[in-house]
C-alpha cells in the first residue's frame, strides 16, 4: 500500500458511487454543519452590532431573532419544494439557469461559491474562537489553529464523502445535545427566578452605552444576524448524494435541521438577555465567545463547560464541511457547462471532485490570512452571496411553476414567491447595512468573477468550432519529416533520441548549443558513435549542428534554427525530438529536464502547424 493509500484511503471504483451515498443520519452532519454551527456566528455577530446599546440593546435581540426565524421558515418551505423539483440537484445554479437563462445561472453560481468560501473561513474561525475562549494563552496562535484546522479538513474530506460524515456524527450528536442541555436549563433557571438567573459564572460585564438607538442600527443588526442563515441551501443542491428515496431523505435532513437551527436561535435569544451576555472583541485578549459564555453562566466551567467547548469548536470549524460537498459540486456544474476547466468536473480517487475540494482549500488559505483568521472581520463579507444565491433560487422556482402549472402548483407558487420577495428584501438590507464595512468587496468580486466565468466559456465555444470540424484525412501528399534533435552531448539519453528519429525519417539533425567554444571531441564521437554504425547499417546518416551560444542561452539558438529550417523548406513537417533523463522517483524530476520543458513551450509558442515536438524518455533506474 502506497503512502497515499495510507493517507486517503485506497482508490474506489465508479460503480462503488452508491455506497458513497448518504443517509439521514450521515446527511445531517455532512451537509447541516453549516447552518448548525451558524449559531455560534450568527447571534454574536448579531450581538456585536447592539454592542454599543449596552444592556438596552440586549432587548432588542430576541427581536431581531423573530425575524431572522420567519426568514428561515419562508426558505425552508421554498427549499423543500426545491428538492422535489430538482431531484438532479436543485442549486441555484441549476434551478436559475433553467428557468432564468444562463447568464442568471452563473451570477447565482458565483454567489454560491463565494458563499461556500466565506463560510469555510468564518466557520473555522468561529471555532478556534471556542478554543480560545476555553483555552485563553492560545489566543496569539489563532491564525495558525485556523490553516491547521483547514488542512486536516481538506485531508478528511479527499478520503470521501461518507467517511467525512461519519467522522462528524458524533460530535454533532453531543455538540446538539450540549447545546440543548444548556438551553432547557438556562430556561428552566429563568423562569424560576423570574426572569433573574443567577449565573454560575458570571458573564464579563456589558459596556456602557457609547451609542443611540436607530432603525439603521437594527438593521444592521439584522443583517449580521442573517449569517445564520446560510448553508440550508446545500441540502437541496446535494439531492443526489442521498441514498434511495434520495427526495424524502433529503427532505427529513432539512427538516431535522431547520428544526434544530430554529429553537437553538430562539434559545439563545432569551438567554442572552436574562443572563446579560454580550458580544466581545475578538482582537483582544480575554476574548469569550456568546456560546462560551452562556454554557459557563449556566453549567459553570467544570467538565460539563470543556465538553461542551470541545463539540463547539469541533462542530463550528468542521462547518466547513458543507462547503467542502456543495462547493466542488458547483464548480462540477459550471465545468460540464464549458465555465471552468473540464478537470473540476472529474472524480478523483475516493469519488470525490478533488480539484474543487483543493481549489477551495488554497483560496480559503489565502482570505484566512488576508484577514487573520478573525471571525468579525470576515461577518461583513458574509451573507450577500448566500442570499444573492437564495434570491435567484426562489425568483427561478417562480418561474418553473408558473411554465409547470401542475396540480396544487399555487400553494407551491406562492411558497417560493413568499420566499423571493423576503429574501429580495433581506439582500437588500444586507447589502445596505454592510457595505461600508466590507460587502463593497462582494459587490465588486461577484460580477467580476461572473465575467470571468463568461470569457472562459467564451473561449471554450470558440475552441470547439475550430478544432471539432469533421475532416478528411489528408493522405495524398504525405511526406517524411525533418527531425531536430536537441543534445547536451552523446550519450544513452540521446542515442535513443537519435535511433527514434532515424526511424521517422532520412533526414535527421542533431543540435548541439555551445556556450565556451566548438567542441571537437563531441565531433570526434558523432563520427564514430554515430555515422560509421549508420553507414555500415545502411542507414542515411544523421548530421550534427553545433552552434556557438556566446551569451550562454540555450533555447533560442534552437528556435532560430527551427525557424531558419522552416523556411528553407515551407512545406515539409518538422520533428523536434527532444531526449529527457527521467528520474524513478517524482521528487528528482527537479534535477532534470528544466531546460527540456522551457524549450518545449517555447517552440508550442511559435504556433507553428508544421512543428511538432515529440519527447523520448530515458528511465534511470
Amino acid at each position: 500500500m502506497s503512502i497515499l493509500d495510507k493517507i486517503l484511503g485506497r482508490p474506489l471504483a465508479t460503480s462503488e458511487k452508491s455506497k458513497e451515498r448518504l443517509s439521514v443520519w450521515t446527511g445531517v452532519p455532512v451537509l447541516g454543519l453549516d447552518g448548525l454551527a451558524s449559531t455560534g456566528y450568527g447571534p454574536e455577530a448579531a450581538l456585536t452590532i447592539l454592542a454599543p446599546l449596552g444592556l438596552v440593546g440586549l432587548q432588542y435581540f430576541p427581536i431581531i431573532a423573530i425575524i431572522v426565524l420567519i426568514e428561515l421558515s419562508t426558505l425552508y418551505l421554498s427549499y423543500r419544494q426545491t428538492a422535489a423539483a430538482y431531484p438532479g440537484g436543485g442549486g441555484a445554479y441549476i434551478v436559475a439557469s433553467d428557468n432564468l437563462g444562463r447568464n442568471p445561472g452563473v451570477l447565482s453560481a458565483v454567489m454560491l461559491l463565494l458563499d461556500y468560501l466565506l463560510n469555510v473561513c468564518v466557520g473555522i474561525s468561529a471555532g478556534i474562537g471556542a478554543v480560545v475562549s476555553a483555552f485563553p494563552a492560545l489566543h496569539q496562535y489563532g491564525l495558525p489553529l485556523c490553516l491547521l484546522v483547514l488542512i486536516t479538513l481538506t485531508f478528511i474530506n479527499l478520503r470521501g464523502i461518507r467517511e467525512s460524515g461519519q467522522a462528524f456524527v458524533t460530535p454533532v450528536i453531543v455538540f446538539i445535545a450540549c447545546m440543548g442541555g444548556v438551553i432547557v436549563l438556562g430556561l428552566i433557571n429563568v423562569w424560576q427566578s423570574g426572569g433573574q438567573p443567577h449565573p454560575v459564572i458570571p458573564p464579563p460585564p456589558i459596556p456602557p452605552v457609547t451609542g443611540t438607538i436607530s432603525t439603521w442600527l437594527l438593521l444592521a443588526a439584522f443583517a449580521n444576524g442573517c449569517t445564520a442563515l446560510t448553508g440550508i441551501e446545500a441540502v437541496s443542491n446535494a439531492v443526489p448524494l442521498f441514498r434511495k428515496p434520495t427526495v424524502p431523505n433529503a427532505q427529513r435532513t432539512l427538516t431535522i435541521i431547520i428544526l434544530i437551527l430554529g429553537l437553538f436561535l430562539l434559545g439563545i435569544s432569551q438567554l442572552c438577555p436574562a443572563y446579560h451576555i454580550g458580544a466581545m472583541d475578538e482582537t483582544k485578549p480575554g476574548y469569550q465567545t456568546i456560546l462560551s459564555q452562556l454554557v459557563a453562566a449556566v453549567a459553570g466551567r467544570g467538565v460539563f463547560y470543556y465538553i461542551s467547548l470541545a463539540s463547539i469548536f469541533i462542530v463550528l470549524t468542521y462547518s466547513a464541511q458543507t462547503s467542502f460537498t456543495a462547493f466542488p459540486r458547483v464548480c462540477r456544474f459550471l465545468a460540464e457547462d464549458g465555465f471552468l476547466p473540464p478537470y473540476f468536473a472529474n472524480r478523483g480517487r475516493r469519488l470525490v471532485f478533488s480539484h474543487g475540494i483543493v481549489f477551495l482549500t488554497v483560496v480559503s488559505a489565502l482570505l484566512l490570512i488576508a484577514f487573520g483568521g478573525v471571525t468579525q472581520a470576515l461577518i461583513p463579507l458574509f451573507a450577500v452571496g448566500a442570499f444573492g444565491a437564495f434570491l435567484f433560487s426562489q425568483t427561478g422556482m417562480v418561474v418553473h411553476w408558473l411554465r409547470q402549472k401542475g396540480q396544487g402548483y399555487r400553494i407551491k407558487l406562492a411558497f417560493n414567491a413568499l420566499g423571493a420577495v423576503t429574501t429580495a428584501v433581506a439582500l437588500a438590507v444586507i447589502i445596505m447595512a454592510k457595505f461600508l464595512e466590507g460587502a463593497w468587496m462582494t459587490v465588486i468580486f461577484i460580477p467580476a468573477l461572473t465575467l470571468l466565468l463568461m470569457v472562459i466559456h467564451r473561449h471554450y465555444r470558440r475552441a470547439a468550432r475550430v478544432v471539432e470540424q469533421p475532416l478528411e484525412l489528408q493522405a495524398a501528399k504525405l511526406q517524411h519529416p525533418l527531425v531536430l534533435i536537441p543534445i547536451q552531448g552523446w550519450d544513452r539519453v540521446a542515442e535513443r533520441a537519435v535511433r527514434f528519429g532515424m526511424l521517422l525519417s532520412d533526414e535527421v539533425t542533431a543540435i548541439h548549443v555551445s556556450t565556451e567554444k566548438d567542441d571537437p571531441h563531441l565531433r570526434e564521437l558523432w563520427a564514430e558513435k554515430v555515422e560509421k554504425p549508420a553507414q555500415a547499417a545502411h542507414f542515411a546518416v544523421p548530421q550534427l549542428e553545433i552552434i556557438s551560444s556566446p551569451y550562454r542561452r540555450i533555447e533560442e539558438p534552437i528556435l532560430d534554427f527551427v525557424k531558419a529550417m522552416r523556411k528553407g523548406d515551407p512545406d515539409r513537417l518538422i520533428a523536434v525530438i527532444i531526449p529527457e533523463l527521467v528520474e524513478p522517483h517524482w521528487f528528482e524530476y527537479v534535477l532534470h529536464n528544466l531546460h527540456a520543458a522551457r524549450l518545449r513551450a517555447s517552440i508550442f509558442m511559435l504556433r507553428d502547424r508544421r512543428t511538432v515536438v515529440i519527447s523520448t524518455p530515458w528511465y534511470l533506474r
